[in-house]
């Protein structure tokens, strides 16, 4: 995959709920995109599934993932999980003119995002994961990141450590 979800960009979210895709991201989802031809972009918003953050897919890389699903056997406990929390609760978004969009109201939920703070404003981390990006309500994303180092690496250890020899 040439086109990926690279790095973590902070964004105001203003009390309407608007918050700008960053650029870097916007040229991924157009690529992924089958349907763009230079006016506006899709991509699939996920909001489901036990975490704090929402996960955001290329209209390609959701179609492969639906694929995966699909080909499990119907009735299962694995497949009617997947569909629910990949599928039934999951949206798809548009960027507007200016490249943003309005985090849907159970996406400011699962961010943890109250009305009060909207009218306040807040802030939301934008975060590349290869083939997906995460929005996260910014400090719970700084929070996260601190807990999750300290589990997974020692002090001064290399993080290419945690690669599995792949044979590449």
């Amino acid at each position: 995959m040439a086109e990926a979800f690279r790095g973590e960009y902070n964004q105001k979210v203003d009390a309407k709920a608007r918050v700008s895709i960053p650029a870097p991201f916007r040229r991924v989802i157009e690529a992924g995109d089958p349907k763009f031809s230079g006016g506006r972009s899709s991509f699939v918003l996920v909001y489901g599934g036990d975490r704090s953050y929402v996960e955001c897919y290329t209209i390609s890389e959701m179609e492969r993932i639906e694929e995966r699903i699909r080909s499990l056997p119907m009735g299962t406990p694995k497949r009617r999980y997947l569909e629910r929390n990949m599928i039934t609760l999951a949206l798809n978004m548009e960027l507007d003119e200016d490249g943003r969009i309005v985090l849907p109201p159970k996406g400011r939920e699962k961010l943890g995002i109250s009305p009060d703070e909207l009218k306040g404003g807040t802030e939301a981390t934008f975060a590349g994961t290869l083939n997906k990006f995460q929005i996260w309500k910014a400090d719970t994303y700084a929070a996260e990141l601190a807990a999750e180092e300290e589990v997974l690496l020692p002090p001064g250890a290399d993080m290419l450590s945690l690669l599995e020899d792949t044979g590449l």
